[in-house]
């Protein structure tokens, strides 16, 4: 089960990682972006350690409140409720 949750969250979080990086490309040739809801929903999906390495390895979002501390926030929750729920299974 934890090892499931793990492998879910890495996937999400490669998608975030993966799209953080589209967004900041077409962000400087100023073309169609991805929502910032979007980001936020896979974030909260699961998604949120991959999308505070998306905004520090693109120096993406960095500036926005709800992301340089909404993302981090998350992806401590998120971690925390894997290490809990890995604690437990043993």
């Amino acid at each position: 089960m934890v090892q499931a949750l793990l492998a879910y969250m890495a996937i999400v979080s490669i998608v975030l990682l993966v799209m953080m990086g589209m967004d900041k490309s077409r962000a400087k040739k100023h073309e169609w972006r991805i929502a910032e809801r979007t980001l936020f929903t896979l974030a909260i999906a699961g998604g949120a350690v991959g999308g505070v390495l998306g905004m520090y390895l693109f120096r993406h979002k960095t500036r926005h409140n709800s992301f340089a501390f909404g993302f981090p926030l998350l992806a401590a929750i998120q971690i925390f409720i894997i290490v809990q729920l890995w604690g437990s299974s043993l």
